[in-house]
């Protein structure tokens, strides 16, 4: 495993959101939700999020996630994701979102 320093890691944006809109994506490669997140004072972004294996549309809304918000846009097919939801793959490979366990501050850095 490679290390890296303390200020490395500081300059990685990961900020807690809450989760206002989900939406199908049927373009996408792979099964995905496109989601409409709140960061507070660092605006309202959408992600892809390939979430669709453990989670329903119904239960996402009014749910905090951990994205990274300082990678550059990217195109998925005709959407621009603005930020990477984070989360950890099962053991098939499906995403299970990283969770937070107590509400904090939309916006708030992980530290």
């Amino acid at each position: 495993m490679e290390t890296i320093t303390w200020h490395e890691f500081e300059k990685v944006e990961l900020r807690a959101g809450t989760i206002l809109e989900v939406a199908d994506f049927p373009e996408a490669r792979k099964p995905a939700y496109k989601i409409k997140v709140d960061f507070g004072s660092l605006g309202i972004k959408w992600s892809s999020a390939q979430i669709t294996r453990h989670y329903t549309k119904e239960e996402l809304p009014g749910r905090q996630i951990i994205g990274v918000l300082n990678f550059k846009a990217k195109q998925i097919a005709n959407f621009m994701s603005e930020f990477l939801v984070t989360g950890f793959a099962d053991e098939n490979g499906d995403i299970v979102l990283a969770a937070i366990d107590k509400p904090v501050p939309d916006g708030s850095k992980l530290i």
